[in-house]
């Protein structure tokens, strides 16, 4: 899933969208197979479900690096250096990054997500917690470009990326998403990444589909945002959650499937959904050990030290820009 896996600029519960968005949500809800990106997913609502989701016991991604973490800390450390300018990238409640401060002691810490009250809450109670360490919050839609302003220090960037969110991208969007990290590491920067690996069918369909449903209230609440954000009419009493994993792709997806026919409006436009049919909002990929690598050092980054958890395959890779 993403974590706060990339998501939109604009404060949740906007009345509109910016132009661009809207476009972006136009153009995915009229393709010929629906899609609404996973940015959206995480209004300030879905923030919070996504925070339930990570309880679940079927949703292992939290709890499995928390556990690579707590056991590698001080190796983890170590390959990053203590003082760094850590830029947390869908920073959500900034747990993850907080956990991680005695450790890496960052000189500054740049909270990045698109719900920018959520993080912004977080961020003000973190303060508290840690005056000495230099804070901010920063609004940004970093899925398509990555523009830090100059009060993000330039000196050894940190990039901290965790979660698996990288498997949100299909594989060229990965290596495109990862080659601009490289681009905003400058010359002395790294990233520490978390990355999902492929394992059992039945694992992966019951992490994205929970028994108590809270997955499909997160799914469903996109399109109460997407309501919010270009006027649209979706009513979520008509739409079921679906989730599996396609082996083939090695990617879980994440649908929402019509319970019967019916037409959606917004302004300027509109859609007849037929009953079944299906708007794509998430995919997921899984990858091998060998292929995570890969993947980042096609991007200009060289794997230095990787720490994975052989009960439930998961791995947190710390890379190195390659000047």
């Amino acid at each position: 899933m993403l974590t706060s896996c990339t998501t939109e600029k604009p404060a949740a519960g906007g009345a509109h969208a910016g132009a661009h968005l809207t476009a972006e949500l136009c153009a995915g809800l009229e393709a010929r197979h629906a899609a609404i990106s996973p940015k959206f997913l995480y209004d300030a609502l879905g923030s919070k479900l996504f925070e339930a989701i990570c309880e679940l016991p079927e949703y292992y991604p939290t709890r499995t690096e928390a556990g690579i973490f707590e056991r590698h800390g001080h190796e983890i450390a170590r390959a990053c250096g203590t003082g760094a300018t850590l830029i947390d990238l869908g920073a959500g409640n900034c747990a993850k990054a907080a956990a991680l401060f005695p450790l890496l002691r960052p000189a500054q810490y740049v909270a990045v997500d698109i719900s920018t009250g959520f993080v912004g809450e977080a961020l003000a109670r973190l303060r508290l917690r840690f005056p000495r360490i230099d804070m901010q919050a920063l609004g940004l839609d970093f899925s398509s470009a990555l523009e830090l302003p100059d009060s993000v220090h330039a000196e050894r960037r940190l990039f901290f990326y965790p979660g698996s969110s990288i498997g949100n991208f299909t594989p060229p969007e990965a290596r495109a998403f990862l080659t601009r990290l490289r681009k905003g590491c400058g010359p002395d920067g790294a990233l520490l990444i978390g990355i999902d690996l492929a394992k059992d069918k039945a694992i992966l369909d019951a992490a994205y589909d929970d028994a108590l449903g809270v997955t499909a209230a997160f799914n469903l609440n996109v399109l109460r945002h997407v309501n919010r954000l270009l006027g649209s009419d979706f009513d979520v009493r008509h739409w079921r959650h679906v989730a599996f994993y396609d082996e083939a792709a090695s990617r879980v997806e994440m649908h929402l499937e019509a319970n019967s026919a019916q037409t959606v409006r917004w302004p300027g436009g509109g859609r007849d959904f037929a009953a079944g049919e299906r708007i794509h909002t998430e995919n997921s990929y899984k990858y091998r050990q060998a292929d995570a690598i890969g993947l980042l050092e096609q991007s200009g980054f060289e794997a230095t030290r990787v720490w994975t958890d052989p009960r439930c395959p998961f791995a947190v890779i710390h890379a190195q820009a390659i000047a």
